[in-house]
């Protein structure tokens, strides 16, 4: 069972200046998992969490995981610019995008951050952008084909196409542009690589370690280039359900370890540092949508309809997603009743649960709709002209803090030319 960490009397305090719905994030929850991160990975010297801005990107937020010792990984212009106001600089950023226009590489270079090129063909756009290309670069890498890793010892299988991903390049693409790099200028050198998402599994990144570490063993033996750092990216899940068992992190980094010792340390590679670029396990279990339930409907099925709809979470009306949900106050009552819990969009779509046995919600009652703290506010938008909703952060003191207003309809008009 997923216990929130939000208790109904502080939701009902907090609704008396911060009506529903929104978003709020648990400062005690960021820092420890941040923590648990860095102490899975102590023994690489050079480790660093590149946080993926685009799961959460609130200043708020960065800022905790900054003086938690996390980096930022950005894919845009915007992502670049408030990293930069929130105190990232030079290597503290990793720039990771793709189809980029040359504007933001203009940025990148300037705040000295480590671009990762995406393509080959990037490699003399960036050069023919900047003049030059920076002493320390970074390519993306796709092995084509489909990741399986099999049962894993939590019994659940891994498996993803990273053949029809558009992201990074061949292995004799990456090739060719290290070599091309280096003739560039480029003097150090990292590979990213990303193969499977939201993995239940303790074996994934062990396993995604030993093809990359495998892989630049042998560039380097082929180019004679310094490979610096390996970035393992994003791709250790969350277990939305609750019976799904939680990642180990301290497993994981030991997986990892043990790679880097029987490949990279023979490969004279032992230096390297391992990065890690993870959004959803750092952040989505501890941040909260809380909505309220405003309607109930009894048609040829139970709906509970809540002030909350897709524009404030979509990742159920686009992919099916689960997101469980609580109903405070009621965590010990039977879920003797089976609802739809949906939004107001214009949508059939937009429907937070499906056939989901709950308590008997009454109208009033606060919903929390767990593990939306990556991937949930970010990806809100304004159809039907639904405004985004607040974002607050639970202190670690107790205290709860506005970190984004909610939107109002002159902010929805302002960009209108009427």
């Amino acid at each position: 069972m997923k216990k929130p960490f939000l208790t109904l009397a502080q939701a009902q305090e907090i609704k008396k200046t911060y009506p529903t719905p929104f978003h709020i994030y648990d400062e005690k929850g960021i820092r420890a998992t941040a923590r648990a991160l860095n102490a899975a990975f102590a023994w690489n010297k050079g480790f660093k969490e590149y946080f993926a801005v685009k799961a959460t990107p609130n200043p708020a937020i960065l800022k905790i995981l900054r003086e938690e010792g996390c980096g930022v990984d950005c894919s845009s212009l915007t992502e670049l610019m408030m990293s930069d106001r929130c105190g990232f600089s030079g290597h503290e950023i990793m720039f990771s995008s793709n189809e980029t226009p040359a504007e933001e590489f203009l940025l990148a270079d300037r705040l000295g951050a480590i671009i990762n090129l995406d393509d080959l063909t990037h490699v003399d756009f960036l050069y023919d952008t900047l003049g030059h290309v920076p002493e320390t670069v970074c390519c993306r890498f796709n092995p084509g084909g489909t990741f399986t890793l099999g049962e894993s010892k939590e019994g659940f299988q891994v498996m993803d196409n990273p053949g029809q991903a558009k992201y990074g390049m061949t292995p004799d693409q990456l090739l060719e542009a290290f070599k091309r790099l280096k003739a560039l200028g480029a003097k150090w050198f990292g590979i990213h690589a990303f193969l499977a998402s939201n993995t239940i599994s303790n074996d994934y990144y062990p396993a995604l370690a030993r093809i990359l570490f495998q892989l630049a063993a042998d560039v380097s033996a082929k180019t004679g280039c310094d490979i610096a750092f390996i970035n393992l990216s994003g791709g250790v899940g969350i277990p939305y359900r609750p019976d799904q068992p939680e990642n180990d992190i301290a497993v994981i980094g030991e997986g990892v370890r043990r790679a880097f010792e029987e490949i990279m340390v023979p490969a004279g590679l032992g230096e390297a540092a391992i990065f890690t670029e993870l959004g959803r396990f750092m952040l989505a279990p501890n941040g909260h949508l809380v909505t309220t339930a405003v309607h109930e409907k009894h048609i040829w099925k139970e709906y509970i309809g809540v002030d909350a709809c897709a524009a404030n979470l979509m990742r159920p009306a686009i992919y099916g997603a689960y997101h469980h949900i609580t109903v405070l106050g009621k965590e010990n009552e039977p879920c003797d009743h089976v609802y739809d819990v949906v939004g107001s969009l214009c949508e059939n779509s937009d429907k937070f649960a499906v056939d989901r046995p709950l308590p008997r919600i009454d109208m009033g009652d606060i919903l929390v709709i767990h593990d939306a703290g990556a991937h949930g506010f970010s990806m809100g938008y304004n159809y039907n002209g639904k405004l985004r909703s607040a974002e607050l952060l639970l202190k670690e003191e107790g205290s709860v803090e506005l970190i984004r207003r909610a939107e109002t309809p002159d902010d929805y008009f302002a960009t209108l030319v009427w």
